[in-house]
């Protein structure tokens, strides 16, 4: 487990959607997060107090979580150097970057001469397994998206927190560096080499008999050309029952490529349908996911009651308005019994 409490680096950082990673601790581990390093050319917060290492490592912080994101997952000179910063104040630092700490010479040295850490979250374990397809016990949920970035993991963990409070249990199945950060276990699929991944997926959800569920964080989309492969080897490997629908309305085209538009929801629903049936041939879609972040909330209500008559589905932002209506399908497709409708306590 990675120390806590945390410092959360913006940095220079101008893309909200590049710090997704320190935003998600910020979200669904607020008491582990003392404040925000960022400088002053950064327009973006988090909302907490904004600090330097000193005053964070005062204010008890024992991490710097290199929370950002980049095209290609690379470590900029100025990143480092502030890590050097963080190392030199005695915290440890911790990055889900694709360019390892491990990798930076002047890192290394700095943290063995401080005796503290380097955390890279992005190092998938040892030994997976090649992916058999093999039928295996269990109830299984995929968050799927239109496009990498649109809110899966939110939409994951909204539903988790909805069927826990129904009595229903569930667990989350972390598969990028953020939801690693949160949950403290996972994968890293897109670190996974590819003929790894469906077994990564199997091997962090294997077969289980007490009606529960794994609710899998899903990882870009069967439409965007530069991740669809991950996207494939997840829903191949997670072997779902039931598959949610992620999908950022105010997005004009497919994330870092201006050149593609996003596919209509109608069939990008019916293409992941397809590709899970390899492994799961009786999947259900059981509900459609917005992230309206950026509208306002009648906009956006009114979006969702719009798409779920279009699509004849559950629709909401299950992190803005609760994940009630994609349970109610759940339970009713699947006879999903809980406390409350069994008497038991």
């Amino acid at each position: 487990m990675i120390p806590g409490p945390f410092l959360l680096y913006l940095g220079h950082s101008t893309d909200a959607v590049g710090i997704k990673t320190s935003r998600g601790l910020a979200v669904f581990r607020p008491d582990d997060c003392v404040g925000e390093w960022r400088h002053d050319d950064s327009p973006l917060t988090l909302g907490l107090p904004r600090m330097g290492v000193a005053e964070a490592r005062a204010a008890g912080a024992r991490t710097l979580v290199l929370g950002i994101a980049n095209a290609g997952g690379q470590m900029e000179p100025a990143l480092v150097e502030d890590a050097l910063a963080a190392i030199s104040a005695g915290m440890n630092v911790a990055s889900g970057l694709h360019h390892r700490l491990r990798d930076v010479p002047a890192l290394v040295r700095a943290a063995a001469d401080a005796g503290v850490a380097l955390f890279d979250v992005r190092d998938p374990p040892a030994h997976l397994p090649v992916g058999t397809g093999k039928y295996r016990a269990g109830n299984r949920l995929l968050t799927v998206g239109t496009d990498c970035s649109v809110g899966k993991m939110y939409a994951t963990l909204a539903l988790r927190d909805a069927m826990r409070r129904r009595g229903i249990a569930a667990d989350f199945r972390a598969t990028g560096q953020t939801g690693i950060l949160i949950a403290g276990d996972g994968v890293p699929l897109d670190a996974v080499v590819a003929d790894f991944i469906s077994g990564a997926i199997e091997s962090i959800t294997p077969a289980r008999n007490d009606d529960g569920w794994d609710l899998i964080e899903g990882q870009g989309s069967l439409f965007h050309p530069s991740f669809a492969g991950v996207s494939t080897g997840l829903l191949h490997g997670a072997q779902p029952k039931a598959i949610v629908l992620c999908h950022d309305p105010s997005r004009p085209h497919m994330r870092g490529l201006p050149h593609y538009q996003l596919p209509d929801l109608a069939t990008c629903l019916a293409a992941n349908l397809s590709v899970a049936r390899l492994t799961s041939p009786d999947v259900q879609a059981v509900g459609i996911a917005l992230n309206t972040i950026k509208l306002g909330e009648d906009e956006a209500l009114r979006l969702c009651a719009e798409t779920a008559d279009r699509l004849n589905l559950p629709c909401t932002d299950p992190y803005r308005f609760g994940a009630d209506p994609i349970i109610d399908r759940m339970q009713t497709c699947f006879d999903i019994s809980t406390p409350a409708m069994t008497g038991s306590a």
